[in-house]
């Protein structure tokens, strides 16, 4: 028989001891009498590292330590074996909750471990805490496991802890069904955790036939084996697993009891409040003393879930010990301190005299124990084999304790007189239970919403009559439900065909969601695919057919190529900017560009035959699109952000139409540096006296807290006092938090991020309580004004391990070696496309103008890529050979392969940069490079996403810019860099436009549901100044002293 402690951490997980390394767990085992330790944290590379230096295979899946490691000590215990172990914790969002679950996973080998860890990697940070924090299904998480290592034991840890666990109080679910769905029959046995044992489990029918294991989940190695596995097996990994799940050979468990768990009892502990789940329940669950809501225990949910009276216990269950670490055993039998020198003498003494801890407290004789330490000592050791202990609960994160001698009895048994610490909570045990739960019982639904509910104002403009609609839709005020429902009325009330709709969107992610609502409303996606919906740019592309259309890395090749030829100096990053403006409306010298040299670019385009991203909107103008069938109606979506091209296809494309709907708001008119403006309101009611305007001023989505601090703001503009009616309830106070500097800023904002998610880990967990609703990371948003200012945020966040995207165009697109790569693979998809050849030649291969120009005459004569036809064309220029060599390896690669692998292989091949890398962190949200390609070339704002690490995690904090903001919303939100300079943006190269500056802080903060935060430093931006007197104003931090202290990222 051997004892087996499998869940445990290492130094590289947070709040652990240093001494968490294999020889100390070596050593702490031996003393012990552990034969079988995990090593926990498989997924640390540096810790993975470490394991392969330090320990030797021993067998079939085990490993032991070096002997040169090994630490001496006077007690001369049994080799121990370590078998690799880690724990993940996850933290999604599933069935419209924040779902917080903590898995162990057992693995055969440190190569299966590095097979895992490599994939897991793809998905979320895994170097920054020993127990990484993915945004990963559980269920997920176990198919990925069994995908990498079918022998892998999946494991869910300590199921009854509130806030991080499958059956939690907080956030966990009510079955494992609900957990893991189809793959449920692969979870073999779950962990009781410490503050359950398993008479407890017992009572749940569905736990049957499942293995109940135990361990001490150890920050330290003094801790190991406060709970552990008896096993009758041979010391190896496939053994372990059959016992687990089969319960062959597997003897039972060593158990704390229940009540020195942490988490035992209902309670708060800085109110010294404990309750029983009876006197919880007749309390509604508050807090008797500050009337908060109090942290649910193990025992009130175990209660919850039970189907079997206390008592229950099934057949072939195992048999357990109820023990406790032989210091505490010593410091309860003789009112000493645990840590103290003396129980610290006796332990020792116990230990070179008879043998490991486990040894002492299950089978050592009394007398022998007497002998050694004295009376009290050994009368503690009897009445813990007999489980005659008192017993103190814990609750709400404060561990409980047990007594076994009196004071008296104490002084009886050895004339001491030593009194136990403090004193005891007093509470009171219930007789009340919480009635017995069904077996089989599904958990209560959610209550039905009706989508289809519409107020006055809404039914109004879904079923007005007028040719001519223009709604002005303040924020949350149902513009996308409005647009929805007019469009599913003209179907199925006024008898119009799908493909006589057309509605524009402002972004494709904004089309997306339209479609999908459509297809909800009016029965799949057979009703809604004749319809057009889309943005203008990409209904232009439609109407237009078979053009060439450049990719910015194309352009920004023409752009220089333009400079070049006319003897200009400049970036050309500033003349597309300057050419955009001009083709979007804006006179050329507001423009900031001179004219001849925009139509040297321009003459370049019509040269080479392709269009830019602007000559969409400008050619499909030239189309004679009148009695087009599917612009018989016409709806556009954030009317207010339009510019006058767009303006101009709007009064083509619905002339002769049989309605025209538009939609905005012109207090979030956002795009007038891109020549759009508000004003389209009033110019459309000035072409068509027709037109019926509502206003639809009901606000759905944020608090009146968060609406009473934005409407101040925006009141500022011109047009007077602007109303907007809350329908949610009161919430919290808007919070505005001023901060030493930008980077204790960025530091808050992390840490706070942490709160709002209920914290990161059981500590943090603990420190924030449930005095606020748990939020999932993908229900919070953090906004800046600029994309450089959310850098440091993502700092921040990543070396607190929270996963984060980020959303928009981004400077590291046009890295040379960025636009070099995408347009080789782009040339390889598309081998027509002369551009893009010529970029990567220049970008990649540095190639002279002479030999650009030579590929580029072949690329027309050629028509396509063959290799072996472009080979006597490049025979002899070695500048092209090499492009061709490259070339024909890289085909095939870019027609099969996901665009992150490619970007990857090509990193591994040719070396990486930050650049690099961050494209590599943006492919990874597609699943092949046409795809990838089209979202850099067609995406705007909120379309193009960045993952913070290695891959993509949906349970997220989303980063992003003001602009990019528009038409999203979150439960939380952040508004950080709310600073002089930066709100309102004052440039060098653009005067500052203030209204529309205070519109896009007007935005922002109504993105907000719940929980709005606006951050600063001491420069403060001056629209703060507009705020009530209502919002809660804080400070934080200190200021930076050096800019090193930034390194410890």
């Amino acid at each position: 028989m051997y004892v087996a402690d499998l869940h445990i951490h290492s130094r590289f997980s947070r709040a652990t001891s240093r001494d968490c390394d294999a020889p100390h767990l070596d050593w702490w085992a031996r003393r012990k009498g552990i034969r079988l330790v995990g090593t926990g944290d498989f997924t640390h590379p540096a810790w993975r590292s470490e394991l392969k230096e330090q320990l030797v295979p021993a067998g079939d899946g085990v490993y032991t330590l070096r002997e040169a490691l090994r630490l001496p000590d006077s007690m001369q215990g049994e080799t121990p074996y370590f078998v690799v172990t880690g724990e993940i914790s996850s933290i999604y969002k599933r069935g419209g909750r924040t779902r917080k679950v903590h898995n162990v996973i057992l693995l055969p080998s440190l190569e299966a471990a590095d097979e895992l860890a490599a994939r897991l990697e793809a998905i979320g940070n895994i170097r920054s805490d020993g127990r990484p924090i993915l945004g990963l299904d559980s269920r997920d998480l176990l198919e990925l496991t069994l995908e990498a290592c079918p022998d892998a034991e999946f494991i869910p840890a300590h199921i009854w802890t509130p806030h991080f666990s499958m059956f939690g109080a907080f956030s966990g679910f009510d079955t494992m069904e609900e957990c893991f769905a189809d793959l449920t029959p692969h979870i073999h046995a779950v962990e009781t955790g410490l503050s359950s044992d398993p008479p407890m489990n017992w009572r749940v029918s569905q736990l049957d036939g499942l293995t109940l294991v135990s361990h001490s989940d150890a920050h330290s190695p003094s801790k190991l084996g406060r709970e552990a596995n008896l096993l009758e097996t041979a010391l190896s990994y496939s053994a372990l697993t059959h016992a687990i799940r089969t319960g062959e050979g597997f003897l039972g468990t060593v158990e704390f009891f229940p009540e020195e768990g942490k988490y035992h009892l209902d309670g708060h502990r800085n109110c010294g409040v404990c309750l029983t789940p009876a006197e919880t329940a007749a309390r509604e669950g508050l807090c008797p003393v500050c009337g908060k809501k109090l942290t649910i225990g193990v025992e009130h949910r175990v209660e919850e879930l039970a189907d079997r009276p206390e008592g229950f216990r099934p057949e072939n269950a195992k048999p357990f010990e109820s023990l406790a670490p032989l210091p505490e055993v010593i410091a309860a039998s003789t009112g000493a301190s645990a840590a103290g020198k003396k129980v610290m003498e006796q332990y020792e003494r116990l230990l070179h005299e008879l043998g490991p801890e486990f040894h002492i407290l299950r089978q050592s004789p009394i007398e022998e124990i007497e002998r050694l330490a004295g009376p009290c000592v050994a009368e503690g050791v009897r009445r813990l084999r007999k489980g005659q202990v008192e017993r103190r609960p814990g609750f709400d994160g404060e561990y409980g304790t047990i007594s076994l001698l009196t004071p008296a009895e104490i002084e009886q048994y050895s004339g001491q007189m030593s009194l136990f610490g403090a004193e005891p909570v007093k509470r009171k045990r219930g007789a009340r239970k919480i009635p017995l739960k069904q077996a089989g019982t599904p958990p209560d639904a959610l209550p039905e919403s009706n989508p289809e509910t519409l107020n006055p104002e809404q039914r109004e403009a879904v079923e007005t009559d007028r040719p001519v609609v223009a709604v002005i839709a303040g924020p949350g005020t149902g513009k996308t439900k409005t647009l929805v429902a007019r469009i599913a009325w003209l179907v199925e009330e006024r008898g119009v065909k799908p493909d006589e709709i057309t509605a524009v969107t402002f972004t494709n992610q904004a089309a997306a969601e339209m479609r999908q609502r459509l297809e909800k409303r009016l029965g799949g996606k057979r009703a809604v695919q004749r319809m057009t919906i889309g943005t203008f740019h990409s209904i232009c592309l439609r109407l237009l057919g078979e053009v060439r259309l450049l990719g910015q890395s194309e352009a920004l090749t023409i752009a220089a190529e333009t400079l070049r030829t006319c003897g200009r100096k400049g970036g050309a990053w500033e003349l597309l900017q300057g050419v955009s403006r001009l083709k979007n409306g804006i006179a050329a010298d507001a423009a900031g560009i001179d004219r001849e040299l925009a139509e040297a670019y321009n003459e370049r385009l019509r040269a080479l035959g392709v269009l830019d991203f602007d000559d969409l909107l400008a050619e499909a103008l030239r189309l004679d699109t009148a009695g087009r069938k599917c612009f018989r109606y016409l709806l556009v979506d954030e009317f207010q952000d339009i510019n006058d091209v767009q303006y101009e296809l709007v009064r083509a494309w619905s002339r002769g139409g049989a309605g025209l709907f538009v939609i905005g708001d012109p207090d979030q008119s956002i795009y007038g540096f891109r020549g759009a403006g508000g004003r389209c309101f009033g110019r459309l009611q000035e072409e068509r006296p027709d037109t019926r305007v509502i206003r639809l001023k009901r606000n759905y989505r944020s608090t009146p807290e968060i609406l009473q601090a934005a409407l101040p703001v925006i009141d500022r503009n011109p047009g007077g006092p602007r109303v907007l009616e809350p329908s949610r309830p009161a919430g919290g106070a808007v919070r505005l938090v001023t901060a030493a500097d930008d980077f204790a800023e960025a530091v808050f904002v992390a840490k706070e991020v942490g709160r709002i998610a209920g914290g990161v880990d059981m500590l943090e967990a603990q420190k924030h309580g449930q005095e606020r609703a748990v939020r999932a990371f993908s229900d919070i948003a953090v906004l800046c004004r600029t994309h450089r200012q959310l850098e440091l945020v993502e700092k921040c966040l990543r070396h607190d391990d929270i996963p984060c995207v980020i959303s928009g165009r981004e400077d590291f697109l046009d890295a040379d070696e960025v636009r070099g790569v995408l347009s080789f693979f782009r040339f390889l998809r598309v081998p027509e496309d002369q551009t893009a050849l010529e970029t990567a030649l220049r970008l990649v291969w540095d190639c002279p103008a002479d030999l650009v120009q030579k590929a580029r005459q072949a690329c027309a004569e050629q028509g396509g890529f063959q290799p072996e036809v472009w080979e006597p064309v490049v025979r002899g220029y070695g500048f092209l050979e090499a492009w061709l060599e490259r070339a024909a390896e890289w085909q095939p690669l870019v027609d099969r392969e996901k665009p992150r692998a490619l970007v990857e292989r090509w990193e591994q091949a040719y070396g990486s940069s930050p650049a690099l890398e961050r494209l590599r962190n943006t492919a990874v949200f597609y699943e092949d490079f046409d795809s990838l390609w089209y979202a850099l070339t067609m995406g705007q704002e909120a379309d193009l996403n960045r993952a913070a690490g290695k891959g993509w995690e949906s349970g997220a904090v989303r980063l992003m810019t003001l602009h990019g903001s528009k038409g999203l919303e979150f439960p939380a939100v952040i508004l950080a860099g709310v600073t002089s300079g930066m709100l309102p943006l004052v440039s060098q190269k653009h005067p500052t436009d203030t209204e529309e500056e205070r519109r896009l802080f007007y935005v922002g903060m109504t993105r907000a549901r719940e929980e709005l935060i606006l951050t600063t430093t001491k420069e403060a931006s001056p629209f703060l100044c507009d705020l009530p007197e209502a919002v809660q104003r804080e400070s934080t931090g200190r200021r930076r002293q050096t800019e090193e202290q930034i390194s410890f990222f």
